[in-house]
């Protein structure tokens, strides 16, 4: 048997080169911390969280402006304290309507 292929000193130059340039290609691909499948999973998580905070701003606006309407409209005030929250004014008489669906 012909041990003289065995021992990595006598291969050739060129392929030496080659499997090193393999091995750190496959290195830097798959197994490395910052490898390209951690950095596209990363890439992929930052544009959900952008999009969830761009639509959490959104409805943050929305409220803030429910807020701003119930503070500057006591007529709205009475009518979700009324529609809601089951209230009446004093003396009035409160009749619930159920949809027979």
């Amino acid at each position: 048997m012909n041990f003289e292929n065995l021992n990595p000193l006598r291969w050739k130059r060129s392929f030496l080169i080659s499997a090193l340039i393999a091995f750190l290609t496959v290195w830097f691909v798959f197994i490395d911390t910052y490898s390209l499948a951690t950095r596209f999973q990363l890439e992929s998580r930052k544009k959900e969280l952008i999009e969830r905070t761009a639509e959490t701003e959104m409805k943050t606006s929305e409220l803030e402006q429910k807020i701003e309407d119930l503070k500057n409209n006591p007529d709205l005030l009475e009518k979700i304290a009324r529609e809601e929250y089951g209230m009446r004014k004093p003396g009035e008489t409160v009749y619930r309507v159920k949809n027979s669906e």
